[in-house]
C-alpha cells in the first residue's frame, strides 16, 4: 500500500480522509450545509465538493433501545443515498464534521465512515488544448442542459 503522496508531471497526490454518510435524500442538503459551515470542502478552483449515489434499499432492524422501539420484521427503506466528501488529514477537523452529520442527521444511529485515502489534485498546467477536455469536447453540461430545456 502506498503510505505517502507522490507527484506526476500534471497531478499531486495527497493523503486525505474520505468522509461518507448514509441519510434520506431530504436529510441531505441539511446535512450538507452543517458541514460546509465547518469546512468549505475545496479542491483546487472549486468548493463545496462531495458526491452523491443514486437511491439504494437501506436494511435495518430496530433493536431494544431503538427510539424506534424494538421489532421482529426486517425494515427496508428505499431511496436511501450514500454521500462522500475529502477533508484533509486532521483529525480535529475530521470530529467536527462528524459531530455537524450526527445532529443534522434524521437517524439516532447515522451510518458514517471515515478512510484514508490518496486523492489527485491537478497541479493546474495550462492544458487548454487537451482534446479530452470537457470544454473542447461537448462544452459545460449544465449549459448544455439547460439549453435543451429551454428548446423543449
Amino acid at each position: 500500500m502506498i503510505d505517502s503522496g507522490f507527484e506526476t508531471k500534471s497531478v499531486r497526490m495527497e493523503l486525505l480522509l474520505l468522509v461518507s454518510f448514509q441519510a434520506p435524500p431530504a436529510d441531505v442538503d441539511r446535512i450538507m450545509e452543517a458541514v460546509i459551515a465547518i469546512t468549505p470542502l475545496g479542491m483546487g478552483n472549486y468548493d463545496s465538493n462531495a458526491f452523491q449515489s443514486a437511491g439504494g434499499i437501506e436494511r435495518y432492524r430496530p433493536l431494544e433501545g431503538a427510539a424506534a422501539g424494538a421489532e421482529t420484521v426486517l425494515r427496508e427503506r428505499p431511496g436511501t443515498v450514500e454521500v462522500s466528501f475529502e477533508l484533509p488529514d486532521d483529525q480535529r477537523l475530521a470530529e467536527r464534521v462528524v459531530e455537524a452529520i450526527h445532529q443534522a442527521h434524521s437517524y439516532q444511529e447515522p451510518v458514517i465512515r471515515i478512510q484514508p485515502l490518496l486523492a489527485s489534485r491537478t497541479k493546474g498546467l495550462d492544458d487548454r488544448s487537451n482534446p479530452n477536455r470537457w470544454w473542447n469536447t461537448t462544452g459545460d453540461w449544465k449549459k448544455a442542459a439547460a439549453s435543451i430545456k429551454e428548446d423543449a
